[in-house]
């Protein structure tokens, strides 16, 4: 692994195609993506964006309007999605998982005019998946990585904007400013439907430039790049970080921890996020000890619970020198806290770190007052990496920002005398599973439309592998059948995997309120006391 410490991060950059030709100045021909036998230097990198932004002028793609990627980590991602905001387009990610009916939803939401998908990923065809849904605003599909198709293939996309004149495309890049919505990331609240939140340009940009110096990722670092791009993870603390830093983005795919080793190795990987699963698959792994991955030097992690033990591992078993735990909500830009360096392992293991600089952070009561040290609450946060708003919903805005600017993060925690943060309980009722978020309301909406199905509840139940996982109180309808395998399968073709419940339980009635309300809490003492 070879650093260059001589030449530092992008530091003044406001606009991600100011990251981008910044980059290209700075770190010219050394590489930024390397995938398979696919290497992009950073100028060439500035090149391939700017085609982009040229073929999206030739199609009339104004500033403001919404762009979708629909893809896994591949390089046609990066170069789509980062062009589509150099042209003023705010982009729409997609999570790889959904199934058309989910993605459907989103695409009518946004408004999107354009949609980049790949052509087959993990057995599915993604453009076929959207056939039958009703996209009124999509002009367009451009498909990655397939030769034949009735959409348009990438390759015809690039070459579409070559009569854009380079002043053209100088202009279009000039013009986004700071302050201009650089994404809208979908994410579910207690309603169940997605609300699209937005940011701005120079907020993420600030915000993952700290990111960048705390976990210390360097001019010639190899990152792995593990966390999917259609989350604020891998997009903004995988993607922007290596432009900033001049680090190497590796994509990722599919999650394998015998293929994750084999890339350390071959492929001298130096910086390596990912959720604590990632970390507990590897230290399990049978043949740890065959791989050579002396060259993994920092790492940040988070989004569960993680054992002390788990940390000291990671740094005496896998070679990390540098482990930093963090907070955030898509609705913070992604993050909101951070542990520093200098930080124990206990720390690191219990808390999410402190409020990132120039970021306010409270725990406060169910009148909004802040509470002191030690008491639990509701986590709100200020300052300058708050969203700009759900896209078109006033009102859920309103929920969530109060009238003193505080973002009101819908989770329990606790700050210690030294304002570290630790979570304690999801006001939400979200539970994660392998690192995403899953949110019952969203799972239960999706029961409730099956034919025989009166009421049902969900909630997260532990699981050893993935941290938790969804359990199902379903009650039928009278003098219906329907069995717990039949239910799953049904459920597997209308939702993301790691939604699907993987217990279900048949009952006659579910414990409710007075006013109706699903007590959820009395349906985790029956999991406690009568396993399913």
């Amino acid at each position: 692994m070879r650093l260059m410490p001589d030449k530092g991060p992008i530091e003044n950059a406001s606009t991600i195609p100011q990251l981008i030709r910044q980059a290209a100045a700075r770190y010219g021909e050394q590489p930024f993506i390397e995938e398979g036998g696919i290497k992009v230097s950073f100028a060439d990198f500035a090149r391939r964006v700017e085609q982009v932004v040229a073929a999206l002028i030739a199609r009339g793609i104004e500033p403001g309007d919404r762009i979708a990627v629909w893809a896994p980590n591949i390089s046609e991602w990066v170069i789509a999605a980062l062009g589509a905001q150099s042209a003023g387009a705010i982009l729409v990610t997609l999570n790889t998982r959904g199934k058309g009916s989910e993605v459907g939803y989103i695409l009518r939401q946004s408004g999107a005019r354009m949609l980049f998908s790949i052509g087959e990923f993990l057995g599915n065809d993604y453009p076929a998946m959207l056939a039958g849904e009703e996209l009124p605003a999509l002009e367009e599909t451009v498909v990655f990585r397939r030769q034949e198709t009735g959409h348009t293939r990438w390759e015809n996309f690039l070459a579409s904007g070559s009569a854009v004149s380079a002043d053209e495309v100088a202009q279009r890049m000039a013009s986004v400013c700071g302050d201009d919505i650089s994404d809208i990331l979908f994410t579910s609240g207690t309603t169940g439907k997605p609300k699209g939140v937005m940011t701005a340009h120079a907020q993420n940009l600030r915000a993952f430039a700290f990111w960048a110096e705390n976990v210390d990722v360097r001019c010639g670092d190899r990152y792995l790049a593990i966390n999917p791009f259609f989350h604020s993870y891998g997009y903004k603390a995988g993607i922007l970080v290596c432009a900033t830093s001049g680090a190497t983005l590796l994509p990722h795919a599919v999650f394998d921890s015998g293929e994750i080793l084999r890339r350390v190795a071959e492929e001298r990987i130096s910086v390596l996020p990912g959720p604590p699963t990632l970390f507990q698959s590897l230290l399990s792994h049978p043949q740890l000890d065959d791989y050579d991955i002396s060259s993994l030097r920092t790492t940040t992690t988070g989004a569960a619970a993680i054992p002390v033990e788990m940390i000291h591992q990671m740094k005496e078993r896998l070679g990390f020198e540098r482990i930093i735990t963090a907070y955030g909500l898509t609705e913070s830009c992604g993050l909101v806290s951070m542990c520093r360096p200098e930080d124990d392992a206990e720390t690191i293991a219990t808390t999410s770190g402190r409020a990132i600089p120039g970021i306010e952070l409270r725990c406060v009561d169910g009148d909004n007052k802040p509470l002191p040290a030690g008491d639990p609450g509701e986590i709100v946060f200020r300052g300058y990496n708050a969203m700009r708003g759900y896209f078109d919903n006033d009102a859920a805005t309103a929920e969530t920002i109060d009238a003193d600017g505080w973002v009101h993060s819908g989770d329990i925690g606790v700050l210690d005398e030294r304002g570290n943060l630790r979570i304690t309980d999801r006001l939400k009722d979200m539970f994660i599973t392998g690192g995403f978020n899953c949110y019952p309301a969203e799972i239960e909406n999706t029961l409730s439309s099956h034919p025989v199905i009166a009421m049902n509840a969900v909630i997260g139940v532990p699981d050893e592998r993935m941290g938790e996982v969804a359990m199902a109180f379903v009650v039928l309808k009278p003098g219906a059948e329907l069995g717990d395998e039949e239910l799953i399968l049904w459920c597997r073709e209308r939702m993301a995997n790691y939604k699907v419940p993987r217990f279900v339980r048949f009952e006659k009635s579910l414990p409710l309120n007075a006013s109706g309300k699903i007590l959820k809490p009395e349906l985790r003492k029956m999991v406690t006391s009568e396993p399913a």
